[in-house]
């Protein structure tokens, strides 16, 4: 497709666009009943909605809008660190025997997609690394593992084309992952019969953290002046930690490295008796979560997902009939079958085709209707940023050791 003309938008031209497209999206959400029926995230609906029309102005305008995505970054970074910060040590164990059920059930999810990857592209005539590529490593693993191991499947394993295909499954796992975990909570919210927490529990039990971002918190200058410093250490220490690990059989992905670190903070002020203001965190944390989502699904190049052949779309949608039913089946019912487990499975359909920002916000969409939920908020966070990577990791290693590899 040849594009006649381009406009690209500066760095604070992209600030001003995310901001209209979350002041748009609440709207949306407002006025359009399916969207605020499935909890369809805000930044979800305005985010896709804008990305589409710069589709259509490229595709039949020949016209191009580049946004600059250089705070994307800081920003994803910047909520890592409040989640970090957020948990305590007493919070940890309270949630220690669910978090390490989830952590079984997020490994299930993992092997399930590659198996789902593999046998598809095999029976399709596919090379084995393509099924992985549509598998765990872009729909659990996002753009950033997606670029990884297909430079790696690329290299060592002769897939052709394998970061296009990677980069292009990532944004449809992104997509989906956004749109499909508030149909799947609405769903099993219906099955409660009406045992959910309502909007009593929500205005009476004043969330301290995520889960009701649009509850007003009062917070001060200096409280939040102290919160951004805290999250300012965050960002530094993982970068250093993240540069040395570096080219090392430990090395982990930046923003892991920044959540690591906010959990030590946070924790070592407890030690010395420092109480870190909650709402602070959860403010900024949502501003940074809201923005980070705003850029990331405005500016997708949707026209991408053309180099998806059909073969590849056949596993896409099977991988997403899967994720759905196996956050049905399997999350929900393994977790307690109870409200608490139908935000849980909102926020694994959000990571396990996604990205953890998009689980948090599915969760957010929902518990701001139904009620909050802090155990899905103590975990999804913890698992979807630390602990799955690492899973990845070794499951995407133990099938690159198959024979057919």
């Amino acid at each position: 497709m040849d594009v006649t003309g381009i406009l690209v938008f500066s760095t604070y031209g992209t600030l001003v666009c995310a901001t209209l497209v979350l002041l748009m999206g609440r709207k949306l959400v407002e006025w359009i009943g399916p969207l605020r029926t499935y909890s369809i995230p805000e930044p979800v609906a305005a985010g896709l909605l804008v990305a589409l029309a710069t589709l259509a102005l490229r595709q039949f305008g020949h016209f191009e809008l580049r946004f600059d995505t250089s705070l994307q970054g800081p920003l994803m970074l910047a909520f890592f660190a409040t989640i970090g910060l957020s948990a305590n040590l007493a919070s940890l164990k309270a949630g220690g025997k669910r978090l390490v059920l989830f952590l079984a059930i997020v490994a299930g999810m993992l092997i399930m997609q590659n198996a789902i990857g593999l046998s598809l592209a095999m029976a399709m005539g596919l090379p084995p690394g393509v099924g992985l590529l549509g598998g765990s490593i872009t729909l659990a693993g996002g753009h950033g593992t997606g670029a990884a191991w297909g430079e790696t499947l690329s290299a060592r394993y002769g897939v052709q084309s394998a970061l296009e295909i990677a980069m292009a499954c990532a944004t449809f796992g992104l997509v989906l992952g956004g749109l499909l975990g508030g149909p799947v909570a609405r769903f099993l919210v219906g099955r409660l019969r009406g045992k959910v927490p309502g909007a009593e529990r929500a205005q009476s039990d004043v969330p301290e953290g995520f889960e009701q971002p649009h509850t007003v918190r009062l917070i001060t200058a200096q409280a939040l002046i102290e919160t951004v410093a805290m999250i300012a250490i965050c960002l530094l220490g993982g970068e250093l930690i993240a540069q040395w690990l570096s080219s090392t059989p430990l090395e982990l992905p930046t923003f892991v490295c920044v959540l690591f670190t906010g959990v030590v903070v946070r924790n070592l002020l407890s030690l010395v008796g420092y109480e870190v203001f909650d709402r602070s965190l959860s403010v900024l944390g949502n501003v940074s979560l809201s923005l980070f989502l705003a850029m990331a699904l405005m500016s997708l190049r949707l026209w991408d997902l053309s180099t998806l052949a059909l073969p590849m779309i056949v596993i896409l949608v099977v991988q997403t009939v899967a994720m759905a039913t196996y956050a049905i089946f399997v999350t929900f019912r393994v977790m307690g079958g109870n409200y608490d487990a139908a935000v849980l499975a909102a926020g694994h359909c959000g990571f396990g085709l996604g990205a953890t920002p998009t689980a948090i916000a599915n969760m957010q969409a929902v518990t701001e209707r139904f009620g909050p939920s802090h155990i899905a908020f103590l975990i999804v966070p913890m698992v979807g940023a630390f602990f799955i990577d690492i899973l990845n990791a070794l499951v995407i290693k133990g099938f690159l050791s198959l024979p057919m590899f």
